[in-house]
């Protein structure tokens, strides 16, 4: 087993540090936040992921976890060390990989010893060469000074990014459908392979390769999706135009073995950490590349205008143009996705606001998203008000629209809530129920592609 640095202790950082410690590793996760820090090493959890806290008390009570605040003492007393901290888009859409770079300088100002350099966040294509050189640069600073050791010191960098699904991240990591090793030496990939060897033996699929395709691999798969998801939420919009039900529409397509039933699933857009991001930075790579990239640019085009769409449907539903002014809707689901509290580019947040501006008041509700909520909607607190529950959202609404599809907004008590509502409204943005048994119990529903 291997000793193991992870450098960020955010939603990437902390299941990759506890899930490698579960393989039997002995981790240690460093951050500069120390009152993250001092969150985890009280046995707390900074972010919402089933099972995670139980994974986190299980190898801290083992003694193959620990946290800290120091990456140097962190990267003196391990082989390896996985960069996982924040990319965040630019104002181009590009990643900023400033604290990419902070880290691989520390590491490199760190080093007394062969070292194997783990790209885990989603980096650009290329970003794996800057980390060398980031390093090597922090090496000869050292040489400089009259460090002699500095100039002998070998270690390899190698791209290894990460495929984790918010809500089942736990579940990804241990049970991966493929690990990408991205590296250049068979000693690098030789390391990687200790580090993954509980994967190795139950025979999960490894791709080998360099580091710019390990990188590539990553905006492709996410880039991928995205279009899939938004390529049903647009023959969702022309079923509604033509009479088609996306529903059998999409259950057709997903019995072709070539395209798969997964994420066939229309609704108000893709939202969350990744696609956002990483359909932003792909497209930036391939216009600076002079390889544009057509079809990922209308994608990020096409799920901005969905979620506008949305705003569109609710709005026509009460009555057309000017009817939400005083109107008090109930806004079911604030995350982007269930079992996440993550908000980060949720389509609630474009929606909500659309209808604010059009005069609406919103009653909102999500099971564990609400101190997110809090600070992202600041700025519309005076039209906002969060309920203690479904039903209390609900109580004296005007409309009420399912926007996450959280397990107990799937099974609502329907004759409750049309007695709660001043009017029998429903958007099911998710399409949860169905249409026949809505219409017979007296609601107007709306749903998308139907």
């Amino acid at each position: 087993m291997a000793t193991i640095a992870v450098a960020g202790t955010g939603y990437v950082g902390l299941v990759s540090g506890a899930c490698l410690a579960d393989f039997g590793n002995t981790v240690v996760c460093v951050d500069t936040d120390l009152k993250k820090i001092q969150v985890l090493e009280a046995g707390k959890v900074p972010i919402y992921e089933s099972g995670l806290e139980d994974v986190i008390a299980r190898n801290v009570a083992a003694k193959r976890l620990r946290f800290s605040l120091d990456l140097v003492e962190a990267v003196r007393q391990c082989e390896v060390v996985f960069i996982a901290v924040g990319t965040p888009p630019a104002d181009d859409g590009s990643a900023d990989l400033t604290y990419v770079e902070r880290v691989a300088r520390e590491i490199g100002a760190a080093i007394n010893g062969y070292k194997v350099i783990v790209d885990k966040s989603t980096v650009p294509v290329g970003t794996g060469r800057k980390v060398r050189a980031w390093i090597a640069e922090a090496l000869a600073a050292r040489g400089a000074a009259g460090d002699d050791v500095a100039k002998n010191l070998p270690f390899d960098v190698v791209s290894n990014p990460e495929f984790l699904r918010e809500g089942s991240a736990v579940q990804d990591f241990m049970h991966p459908d493929r690990v990408v090793i991205g590296a250049e030496t068979d000693a690098a990939r030789n390391m990687m392979k200790e580090v993954y060897r509980a994967l190795y033996l139950n025979e999960t699929p490894y791709i080998e390769t360099n580091l710019e395709s390990a990188e590539m691999i990553k905006y492709a798969s996410n880039a991928f999706l995205a279009v899939k998801i938004t390529f049903i939420n647009e023959i969702a919009n022309l079923c509604e135009a033509i009479g088609a039900n996306i529903q059998d529409v999409a259950k057709a397509m997903g019995r072709d073995g070539r395209i798969g039933g997964k994420f066939l699933h229309p609704g108000p857009g893709y939202g969350g950490s990744c696609f956002p991001k990483d359909t932003q930075a792909l497209a930036r790579i391939g216009r600076d590349a002079g390889s544009p990239l057509a079809v990922v640019e209308a994608t990020i085009n096409a799920n901005d205008q969905q979620k506008q769409r949305m705003i569109d449907k609710i709005e026509q539903g009460m009555g057309g143009e000017g009817s939400l002014k005083g109107k008090k809707i109930a806004v079911l689901g604030l995350a982007f996705k269930p079992n996440t509290d993550d908000m980060r580019e949720a389509p609630s947040l474009v929606i909500i606001q659309g209808l604010v501006q059009k005069g609406a008041l919103i009653s909102a509700c999500d099971p564990v998203a609400i101190h997110e909520a809090l600070w992202r909607l600041e700025s519309m607190k005076d039209a906002i008000t969060f309920g203690t529950d479904e039903y209390a959202a609900i109580d004296g609404a005007d409309a009420l629209v399912v926007m996450t599809e959280w397990n107990q907004y799937r099974n609502l008590d329907l004759e409750r809530v049309k007695r709660l509502l001043t009017r029998p409204i429903f958007f099911d943005l998710r399409n949860v129920y169905k249409r026949k048994d809505m219409k017979q119990k007296g609601f107007d529903y709306f749903a998308v592609g139907q």
